[in-house]
């Protein structure tokens, strides 16, 4: 993977401190097109993957990108799923048969009824590969090398105790897609245990990880010492603690924890993306 990472939160809205911020961005990125200058401008600063959410307009980004292959040649994308509140909408909307009819991949019929049977049945499993498949068909044609279950899911699966998931989840992610199987959560030493109970080495975990403990299930002590046993492939994600923490003090405490393979950062502009590179580089 590579060290820097590039994040979609500032794109959706996603502000976890502020509501006035959160609606400015909404504003801001209320086209493709604006979510795409950004990201040119993440690329000419030498960012070569975005980590981003299944969110519907993801869809419109991978065309743009596919559309401009010369372009984007070298450029990877990390899908993060599900999206939660897409399925959630839909099944407010439509049902939960509903919502599965519009997200199911292939042909309606045949998919229609290996997922009956699934829902019928409560195979998990089985409606499991049913909606990856449907989450990634907006990635058809770019290199995803790596492929995330959000914190949402995961979180809630190690809540309910149900362990095989995870080991299901993981074959089917290197069988079909050729891809590294990856993890967020806000619960790290928790789900490494689980991973590792269930046959899976050195997994790739994408956690909270900054010096004040925000969204650091466990407590910072524990993912101190979890990082540095090297039992895992970490990526720390929310570094900067939603902007409670100055970049200087975050990036730098981030990069001593030696183990820590990759940085995930948002930003909508150019100077804060400059700037945060380089604080990454200058500390590494």
């Amino acid at each position: 993977m590579d060290r820097i990472l590039f994040g979609d939160n500032q794109f959706f809205a996603v502000n976890h401190l502020s509501d006035e911020k959160a609606r400015a961005q909404a504003i801001q990125f209320r086209t493709n097109e604006a979510i795409i200058r950004v990201l040119d401008i993440a690329i000419d600063l030498g960012v070569k993957t975005f980590m981003c959410t299944t969110h519907d307009r993801i869809a419109g980004i991978c065309e743009h990108i596919r559309d401009n292959s010369d372009k984007y040649k070298g450029f990877k994308i990390y899908p993060c799923m599900p999206y939660a509140h897409k399925y959630a909408n839909a099944v407010t909307e439509l049902g939960i048969l509903g919502a599965l009819k519009e997200y199911l991949p292939g042909n309606i019929f045949s998919t229609m009824a290996k997922g009956g049977m699934a829902y019928a049945r409560k195979d998990f499993i089985a409606m499991m590969e049913l909606l990856i498949d449907a989450e990634m068909k907006m990635f058809k044609g770019i290199n995803t090398p790596v492929i995330f279950i959000q914190n949402v899911l995961t979180d809630m699966i190690l809540g309910l105790g149900m362990k095989d998931i995870f080991k299901a989840y993981h074959s089917y992610i290197i069988k079909k897609y050729n891809a590294e199987p990856g993890y967020i959560t806000m619960n790290m030493p928790m789900l490494l245990n689980v991973l590792e109970e269930v046959g899976i080495k050195n997994p790739i975990i994408c956690s909270s990880i900054n010096k004040i403990g925000f969204r650091m299930s466990g407590g910072i002590s524990s993912y101190e010492k979890i990082i540095a046993e090297g039992r895992f492939r970490p990526i720390a994600m929310q570094v900067l603690a939603a902007g409670a923490i100055r970049p200087e003090q975050a990036f730098d405490y981030v990069c001593k924890q030696k183990n820590i393979e990759s940085i995930l950062f948002g930003s909508s502009s150019k100077e804060h993306i400059k700037s945060s590179i380089e604080m990454i580089h200058k500390f590494s």
